[in-house]
């Protein structure tokens, strides 16, 4: 049977080779990466009623948090880190001011080299399709970005087509075609003046702050916001000249129309997979149908471009901001994750992608709320060393979804469904378990199947995790700790 799995792993990597790139920017090839969503809508704030148990997120409560995230996660997407006209910072005035409702920039450069310590990478949330203003709707602070250059931009930088200049309200509107830029090759934004990345002004401004993020503010990777904003080929301008160790577009469309993007970006980026979020939330949420998660026709894995999907259960605009955003099968605005029907269904969507190739991101209040769960199955996947373009091949009967995943070091079989069966098959065990909060059952290869060998006590590279008596554990020297520092004796 092993051998007969194998060789079905090889035929689906020969096939998946079509559209993999040795050379992508901000794609890592492989990748065993975990990422945390570190933030929530308004998380910045001291929060009170429902959102209270999922605590604060501001730089200087996350740095106490520093040893759980640095022995569970491998990247951490932070908000937008620059001076805002608005809270969460996505409208930002000021790039190269780094001070925002999230805190100081001395807090935030003191978390920084704290996760860094800890092996952990950080993503910065870039914002470039739009821009705050200062005083008016056509004035821009300056950015200073030190070696890379002082900036100015101005109603020459603005799309031609931004209702700056076609809304009576505005201080420049009307304005004559020869004092604006040339027209938007995206999405407007209406709450901001959309920026006119055609100008060669612009993409020196944006490849001047890329690289600063990364060279000065000492990010490692990026998050970009609203790609639907501006032609993919402008983010892979930016990446090439910063060359970040991951990107991710974020990009609420089709499969098909997340491909082209994909395409425009010439493949150097990652993308966040809202098609199978949305799979996830019938399957799981809306239909308790396991069936539907069989290599679904409308995920990136489908297409054969999964080595390039970010996973995701939900986000900062799809949790609670408002009703009106979305899929919200998970949890929605006012919802309590104490409830055990929400958890289960939250729990079996996290085994699902915490056990597939891609790069999962795990939502923080999630986390906040689940820890234990999502820990477990986190120390599982890295176990088997399960990555981003792991070999997959998934079945269902009787409403039972049934995974087989090659990771680097183990294969992972994953049962999802109350009708599953708990027997391990041949030649694997037990790994994982839901129990009475989640009905999924993972077990794991008792010997490495033709990959590279592990250190007896099954500890891995990141954090040197594994999982003993059902523990998540971190060997640090001679002492082993668990995920919250504490040394287990």
């Amino acid at each position: 049977m092993k051998k007969i799995i194998l060789s079905i792993f090889s035929v689906i990597l020969c096939a998946s080779a079509t559209y993999s790139r040795a050379e992508n920017i901000g794609v890592p090839s492989e990748c065993e990466d975990v990422m945390l969503q570190a933030f929530y809508w308004d998380s910045y704030k001291t929060q009170s009623g429902s959102d209270s148990k999922y605590g604060c997120t501001k730089w200087i409560q996350l740095l106490k948090d520093t040893a759980a995230i640095n022995a569970n996660f491998d990247l951490v997407w932070f908000p937008p880190s620059a001076s805002s006209t608005g809270g969460v910072g996505y409208y930002h005035a000021c790039l190269s001011n780094q001070k925002s409702s999230w805190g100081s920039r001395s807090d935030l450069e003191a978390l920084i080299a704290a996760l860094h310590k800890g092996n952990t990478k950080v993503l910065a949330d870039i914002v470039i399709n739009h821009r705050g203003n200062e005083n008016n709707w056509c004035d821009f602070y300056s950015d200073n970005f030190g070696t890379y250059g002082t900036y100015q931009l101005t109603k020459k930088h603005m799309c031609r087509n931004d209702e700056g200049f076609t809304s009576s309200s505005s201080t420049c509107y009307n304005a004559p075609v020869d004092e604006r830029g040339d027209f938007d090759t995206g999405t407007n934004d209406g709450g901001c003046r959309d920026l006119d990345h055609t100008s060669d002004y612009v993409q020196t401004w944006a490849k001047a702050y890329v690289r600063w993020m990364l060279n000065v503010m000492h990010y490692d990777g990026f998050r970009y916001d609203m790609t639907l904003g501006y032609h993919g080929r402008y983010l892979s301008m930016y990446n090439t000249a910063a060359n970040p160790y991951l990107s991710v577009s974020e990009l609420w469309e089709s499969t098909s129309r997340q491909v082209q993007h994909l395409q425009e970006t010439d493949f150097n980026t990652m993308i966040f997979d809202f098609p199978l979020k949305s799979v996830l939330n019938n399957a799981i949420g809306k239909y308790t149908n396991y069936g539907l998660l069989v290599n679904p026709s409308n995920s990136l894995r489908a297409k054969g471009y999964g080595k390039y999907a970010v996973t995701f259960i939900d986000n900062h605009d799809t949790f609670e901001r408002n009703k009106a955003y979305g899929d919200n099968q998970y949890a929605g605005e006012g919802c309590d994750l104490t409830d055990p029907a929400i958890k289960k269904r939250v729990v079996e969507a996290y085994a699902y992608i915490l056990m597939l190739p891609g790069v999962p991101c795990v939502f923080w209040p999630h986390w906040k709320r689940c820890q234990d769960e999502i820990n477990a199955l986190i120390a599982i996947r890295k176990e088997a060393g399960i990555h981003s373009e792991s070999a997959i091949v998934d079945s269902k009967n009787n409403n039972v979804y049934e995974a087989t995943i090659q990771g680097h070091r183990y294969a992972v079989i994953l049962r999802m469904g109350p009708n599953r069966s708990t027997i391990a098959p041949a030649g694997y065990h037990v790994a994982s378990e839901g129990g009475s909060v989640a009905a999924y059952t993972i077990f794991m290869a008792d010997n490495p199947q033709g990959m590279e060998e592990v250190q007896s006590d099954g500890a891995q590279a990141k954090g040197n995790k594994f999982i003993r008596d059902g523990r998540l554990c971190i060997r640090k020297g001679e002492k082993i700790y668990d995920i919250l520092g504490n040394e287990i004796k």
